[in-house]
């Protein structure tokens, strides 16, 4: 069943994300045992499952795909390059190399790697000093890496929440993460950076003449897995972001907080599992259909026909249970002129509690700028309703 509404303007609406989303079991939904867990479809974003998935907690390791995403930015910008050498400091051998006891890409004292080997180490191996390494070579040191580099780009990725101390996940109190955050950002490096992507693919790499295999459990049991990273700390406890494609779905699901690593390598791989046997992806609007409107102001006209530009696509489960809302949500009134084309907000769906996906919306058409008249009416107009809202505000 699908609901479909436009919210007034200046409208906004929450989900509740602070326990468990979903179907219950008796009804098809996923019985999971990770204290935070979420999956979601890579393509449109779609969550089919998610369990305190704004919880902040230790991401360990798992951070390290942030660290990534900052060297594959800077790359794809020109700012670096893969055969840049980078210098193996005191800091990052004694911290993240052999000395360390944890894991490293064995990288020797003073020794010059290139960008392209550091990472290497660093997704494959989940080496602390190709961490530490990659961010003294591009920031100078890691604090300025962790809140000049990441946490920058973390924000202009959209993730709000995300907090870091240092580059590797090594145990810090200004390590704190979402499993939704950590979602957010694996979409983002399967999306943008097919090319890099492959690398958390790549079952072993051999440095320094130690030889290493990848530390995802999924890439040898179950079919598709292509990726992408685990992580632990005593803090966090064992977690795991993890992908797969089958018959052309991409799914990533995260957990994280798990007692023990077996724990986590079936949880993850159950609720993949459970994603693919019961949902299907459905086309509910496609693009270029107008959705609704958005009122203009000042404009020649009153509103504006609102679009999206691609389909808004949607996975349901298979059994036809699913109860979707879809709103338009929208800062408004819009001010003219308004160009074709123009985003104006989005169009969110829910399913059940639960926000299923979010699809920018756009102007259909163009609207030019009204009558002296008229713009003096809906100003006029937005006095009283202005001040209606503030009277509501202070009850």
């Amino acid at each position: 069943m699908l609901v479909v509404g436009a919210l007034a303007w200046g409208g906004i609406i929450h989900a509740a994300n602070h326990s468990v989303q979903g179907a219950p079991k008796e009804e098809g939904g996923f019985d999971g045992d990770a204290p935070t867990a979420i999956l979601v479809e890579a393509t449109n974003g779609s969550v089919l499952f998610e369990k305190n998935a704004d919880e902040m907690r230790a991401p360990s390791s798992m951070m390290k795909l942030m660290t990534a995403e900052v060297v594959f930015h800077a790359v794809k910008q020109g700012d670096v390059k893969l055969t840049d050498e980078y210098r193996i400091s005191e800091n990052a051998w004694r911290r993240g190399g052999a000395p360390a006891g944890g894991s490293t890409m064995f990288a020797a004292l003073n020794s010059k790697v290139s960008v392209d080997d550091l990472l290497h180490g660093a997704i494959i191996q989940s080496g602390n000093d190709s961490c530490i390494a990659l961010a003294e070579g591009m920031a100078g040191n890691e604090h300025v890496f962790a809140s000049d580099f990441m946490t920058k780009r973390a924000r202009e990725l959209g993730m709000t929440k995300s907090t870091f101390a240092n580059s590797n996940g090594l145990p810090d109190p200004g390590n704190k993460m979402t499993v939704r955050e950590l979602a957010m950002l694996a979409r983002h490096i399967i999306l943008d950076y097919p090319e890099f992507y492959k690398l958390f693919g790549e079952k072993e790499f051999t440095w320094n003449k130690i030889r290493q295999q990848n530390r995802n459990p999924l890439l040898n049991s179950l079919e598709g897995a292509d990726g992408l990273k685990t992580g632990y700390t005593k803090e966090g406890g064992y977690g795991m972001v993890g992908s797969a494609v089958q018959n052309g779905t991409r799914l990533i699901v995260v957990v994280n907080g798990l007692e023990d690593p077996e724990d986590r390598a079936t949880e993850a791989k159950k609720m993949l599992e459970w994603g693919y046997r019961n949902f299907e992806t459905k086309t509910l609007f496609p693009a270029g259909q107008p959705l609704g409107y958005a009122r203009v102001f000042g404009g020649e006209s009153r509103s504006v026909r609102l679009t999206t530009q691609v389909p808004v696509n949607v996975m349901v489960q298979k059994n036809g249970n699913d109860k979707l809302i879809a709103r338009i949500v929208y800062s408004g009134p819009v001010r003219a002129p308004v160009e074709a084309g123009q985003r104006i907000g989005l169009v969110r769906v829910w399913r059940g509690g639960n926000v299923a996906v979010e699809t920018p919306v756009f102007a259909a058409d163009p609207v030019g700028t009204g009558s002296t008249m008229r713009r003096a009416i809906d100003g006029a107009q937005e006095l009283v309703v202005g001040v209606f809202r503030a009277g509501i505000e202070k009850l």
